[in-house]
């Protein structure tokens, strides 16, 4: 087995931070001087991050995390990844760490109450029981690629459309809702608004997909789980592994997710080698035929590029 030099940290934290937006410039700095490249989201409510470099640099940036009180808690998911798993790094403030869709993201507080954990073997023995519903509150081109089996998805295109979907779930009220995403964030808002629209019995996996994927091998998850990096989608499964996701071309079964070669489209979704090299990396002929098609080299993933300004 080839040995791994680097790895990649998913992470998030619900903790209020004083000067958030000054917290994410100097953080920034901080991940630089490590030479890691990720993506952090931090806001007024906390961290949300995942960021990729050597062993080291990696357990510096772990020790420095768990070193500041307001961190302490932070449950990191490490990966050994043949190379870092991003370009850049970027830190940015936003106005939530997930964007809840809500009109006053205060309502909720996963710090007050969220859905109660579940550990990946608590949820293995609990998941397939007559009295629980597992939902998957992702998108739909992450639950397409990959979910767990008998799971209720809802059609999303973002977390922010969560809240606009709560009234279909009113018929699983008498049920225990068991809520589950990558790595658990997303589970700490959905859970919180769950409860708080009245659902009484409600649980979140802990950790995620990918904490479950390393402490209960992955049993029961189809297909491979979506990941915001260059890696795209990860395998899970090493009980029972499948392959859910087809081609939107040819319908032919794959795990290949990738952009739309044609940059004013850039949909993301599912195709095979086959037609991704027919259609040169485009969902369709006329995506194919637009003049600012990008160059495809059979993976779908394309460099962010400055565009340039216009002038008025």
């Amino acid at each position: 087995m080839m040995k791994t030099s680097y790895q990649t940290l998913l992470y998030y934290c619900y903790s209020p931070l004083v000067n958030a937006e000054e917290f994410a410039a100097e953080h920034l700095e901080f991940c630089k001087s490590l030479n890691l490249v990720g993506r952090i989201i931090v806001a007024d409510e906390g961290l949300n991050g995942t960021v990729s470099g050597t062993k080291e640099s990696c357990r510096k940036y772990i020790d420095a995390i768990h070193a500041d009180e307001r961190f302490a808690k932070v449950d990191f998911k490490i990966d050994d990844v043949e190379e870092p798993s991003f370009i850049k790094m970027h830190c940015r403030y936003k106005s939530e760490i997930v964007h809840s869709g809500l009109k006053d993201p205060t309502v909720i507080n996963p710090n007050k109450q969220t859905g109660t954990y579940l550990e990946p073997n608590e949820f293995l023995e609990m998941k397939d029981a007559e009295d629980v519903v597992i939902l998957d509150v992702r998108s739909n081109y992450e639950h397409q690629l990959g979910r767990f089996k008998n799971a209720v998805t809802l059609d999303i295109e973002n977390f922010r459309d969560f809240p606009s979907k709560i009234n279909e779930l009113a018929k699983f009220k008498d049920k225990k809702i068991v809520t589950y995403c990558t790595g658990g964030i997303k589970c700490e808002k959905a859970s919180a608004l769950l409860l708080k629209e009245g659902f009484k019995d409600v649980y979140q996996l802990h950790g995620g997909i990918i904490k479950y994927g390393k402490e209960a091998e992955g049993k029961d998850f189809d297909g491979q789980c979506y990941v915001f990096d260059n890696r795209v989608a990860v395998d899970v499964n090493t009980v029972n592994p499948t392959v859910i996701a087809t081609c939107r071309n040819c319908g032919a079964k794959t795990n290949k997710m990738i952009n739309c070669a044609n940059p004013e489209c850039n949909e993301h979704f599912n195709q095979c080698d086959a037609c991704g090299e027919q259609l040169e990396g485009c969902c369709s002929v006329e995506c194919q035929e637009h003049p600012l098609k990008r160059p495809y080299d059979g993976t779908g993933y394309y460099v962010k590029v400055p565009q340039p300004v216009m002038k008025a």
